[in-house]
């Protein structure tokens, strides 16, 4: 099929060259005028869809590029929580304080003295000649509340947690069979300068953490606690205890999320007095709202917005624009101009601000945003958790706050999904895109098509007018010849 193609295209070339040969006319630049004039019309109708598709295509990129970034930077400024009021502590090295997401923490005060810290049971089996091996057995471990010191029993234990041990395993070996055993409790080799080999065992913090571990034959001298313990218990598992507000409360963990509304507790030391019989300083938790951030915040949307409208319009111009008469492109804009009146706090009290023009953020002739500080500040004053919950991290299209809202235009706008007879298909810029690429594809189509019908045409072309130039040269050889014979006649008269 390709050899069949080249031959025709040769001699086709061939014949191409040798036109006017016979007949004296340029019949090759005839076959090329003839042939322009019949498709030039349609190439240039070709050539501009081409062009407008792909300018179409481009812009759809840009507008979804600028919109997708806007929104997700400021989801991200939103969930990274330096919008939100944050709480404080008067003592960072007694216990630190952050916010649990979704926290309303405006005018938090409360009192908390940490009077111990919830604490981990730590052993240690000691190998003072080195690091032994240990014969293919079975490790126990079980979690309780200890007795005693020496964990000689536990109360209300645990199930009893099987580790399997293989013939000749190391202490390193044993070290990560209990630690792959996933069950909290973890186990560390150490050695010394003098040859001794530890293996380190802690247990998650808790009173009710406390742990045996039992063995038989060489493992045995990993015992901990129980009737025939071998390694050496450092520290006992215990709770740690804090009084909040004037009530005392036990936790198993020195993270605690339950007994300030909305604040997570680190606890990081003992508050100074603590069971010493003077006069204990409690840590006074506090709030602080980010009235800079969120006035720098407002500002950082303003000029962003502005900065995505004035892409929009290029896109859009009525003259020039390549998205003019584009739904969703224009659907867009028209969606981002009712940002400013969108209601973004759905539990505002009354006279509070509850959208960005209530708190100065107002719409200009030409559609841009502009910022009245007066009257931000003036809310950020009196108002500021109100205006906080503007910046909220909620969702949905109203009420959730900025971001939320934000987050749904740009949703609607970019990659809506919508169910026609049982299909689910995309909607929005997305459905610009694909409809504009399955566009250019029939042309592409169509280019291929007028390209092979301009060969064959110039082909055809060309053939005809090489076999009318032979019979021309047929012509001009008889009547040359005739002429010839005629003088020759006419000389022997």
């Amino acid at each position: 099929m390709t050899t069949t193609s080249t031959t025709t295209s040769v001699s086709g070339s061939s014949i191409l060259s040798s036109l006017g040969a016979g007949s004296g006319v340029d019949t090759a630049a005839l076959v090329k005028q003839l042939v322009e004039a019949q498709f030039s019309a349609k190439n240039a109708s070709l050539s501009a869809q081409d062009t407008a598709l792909n300018a179409q295509i481009s812009s759809v990129a840009k507008v979804q590029s600028a919109i997708t970034s806007f929104s997700s930077a400021l989801s991200s400024l939103v969930t990274g929580g330096s919008l939100a009021t944050q709480p404080t502590s008067s003592d960072s090295g007694v216990l630190t304080a952050t916010a649990l997401p979704g926290a309303k923490l405006s005018g938090l005060s409360t009192q908390v003295t940490v009077n111990k810290l919830a604490t981990a049971q730590t052993a240690t089996a000691s190998f003072p000649s080195g690091a032994p091996t240990f014969d293919t057995g079975t490790l126990t471990l079980t979690f309780g509340t200890a007795s005693d010191d020496t964990v000689a029993s536990l109360t209300n234990p645990t199930d009893p947690i099987s580790i399997s041990i293989a013939q000749g395993a190391s202490l390193a070996d044993v070290a990560k069979s209990i630690n792959a055993s996933g069950k909290g409790l973890t186990a560390t080799v150490v050695s010394d300068v003098d040859g001794a080999t530890y293996l380190a065992l802690k247990g998650p913090t808790g009173k009710a953490q406390a742990f045996t571990l039992s063995g038989t034959g060489t493992l045995a001298q990993l015992n901990v606690g129980g009737a025939s313990n071998a390694a050496k218990i450092n520290t006992a598992a215990g709770n740690a205890n804090l009084t909040v507000d004037g009530v005392t409360v036990d936790r198993a963990s020195n993270t605690i999320s339950d007994l300030v509304p909305g604040v997570k507790l680190t606890l990081t030391g003992v508050s100074p007095g603590a069971g010493s019989g003077s006069a204990v300083k409690p840590v006074t938790l506090g709030s602080t709202t980010p009235t800079d951030g969120i006035g720098q915040a407002v500002s950082n949307f303003v000029t962003t917005y502005n900065e995505v409208l004035a892409e929009l319009k290029t896109e859009t111009d009525a003259t020039n624009g390549p998205l003019r008469n584009d739904y969703n492109a224009t659907n867009l804009m028209r969606s981002l101009r009712g940002l400013t009146l969108t209601t973004l706090s759905s539990d505002a009290a009354p006279g509070d601000p509850v959208n960005l023009a209530s708190i100065g953020v107002s719409t200009n002739k030409d559609g841009t945003l502009s910022v009245d500080s007066a009257k931000l500040n003036t809310a950020l004053l009196q108002t500021p958790a109100a205006v906080e919950a503007l910046f909220a991290n909620g969702t949905g299209a109203s009420g959730g706050g900025l971001a939320a809202a934000l987050s749904a235009i740009t949703t609607a706008a970019t990659n809506n999904k919508v169910v026609i007879n049982g299909q689910t298909e995309s909607t929005g810029l997305v459905g610009s895109t694909a409809l504009y690429t399955a566009k250019l594809a029939k042309v592409t189509d169509a280019e291929a098509k007028v390209a092979t019908d301009t060969a064959a045409y110039q082909e055809r072309l060309t053939k005809q007018y090489a076999a009318s130039d032979a019979i021309v040269a047929a012509y001009k050889a008889s009547a040359s010849s005739l002429q010839s014979q005629i003088d020759q006649w006419n000389k022997s008269s």
